[in-house]
């Protein structure tokens, strides 16, 4: 094996592992984009990368001096392809947008990807690491931090039977949550109404405690709370 085919293969295996190393942490938080996509984004951005390293040893046929390829306009290009990876594991849930930190994590492992394929191997493999604390490390610190906790909340009730509109804010303030963006509406031929709102709390428990009672009320015969989170 020629020294180059050694360069190589040291390259796309180290591509590989810092792929896997972000996309593991990825997987064991259950996200759609994990081990394999994070690993073949990073190898794939290496192999392109290594199409401009060597492109002496593919323009063969034609003069050196007329037509080199330009790495940096290739880096741009594998970028431009990573939007659109990145885009797919986006989707919105109601009011809110899930998947921006995948798609962040897909966005900077193909820069990782790129530094390895040209062999700048130091920021490569410091940046995969501070990238697998930023996810790992960062996200223990924002659970430790006071923070505000968004929930979408539906709650249905029979059209004979509905709660007014200042009770249903009470009820709900009483666990701690304050309203915000409060509807109402008719459904299932003007059998059920319902209300939709966004509710918020500095204790995340205070969920649990408002669900118990609902479940409680007879009233009630319907009722959804979906937390808002990446």
């Amino acid at each position: 094996m020629s020294n180059d085919e050694i360069v190589i293969v040291v390259r796309l295996l180290t591509a590989l592992a810092i792929g896997g190393l972000i996309g593991l942490e990825r997987s064991l938080h259950g996200r759609p984009a994990g081990f394999r996509t994070h690993s073949l984004v990073c190898l794939a951005s290496a192999l392109l990368m290594l199409v401009t390293v060597y492109q002496l040893n593919w323009m063969t046929e034609v003069p050196l001096d007329t037509i080199r390829a330009d790495p940096t306009r290739m880096a741009q290009g594998i970028m431009t392809g990573i939007g659109f990876l990145g885009a797919g594991v986006i989707f919105k849930e109601g009011l809110s947008v899930r998947g921006l930190t995948t798609a962040a994590s897909i966005w900077i492992t193909s820069a990782l990807g790129i530094l390895v394929g040209i062999g700048f191997y130091f920021p490569a493999i410091l940046g995969a690491f501070i990238t697998v604390a930023v996810l790992h490390v960062f996200r223990r610190i924002e659970n430790m931090l006071p923070s505000e906790y968004y929930a979408h909340h539906v709650i249905g009730f029979n059209r004979k039977s509905v709660m007014s509109e200042e009770a249903v804010r009470k009820l709900i303030g009483r666990h701690g949550f304050s309203v915000a963006n409060l509807s109402s509406r008719l459904m299932e031929g003007g059998k059920i109404f319902e209300y939709r709102m966004t509710i918020r709390s500095r204790d995340q428990r205070a969920i649990e405690s408002l669900s118990k009672q609902l479940r409680g009320l007879s009233q009630v015969i319907e009722f959804r709370i979906t937390p808002v989170g990446d």
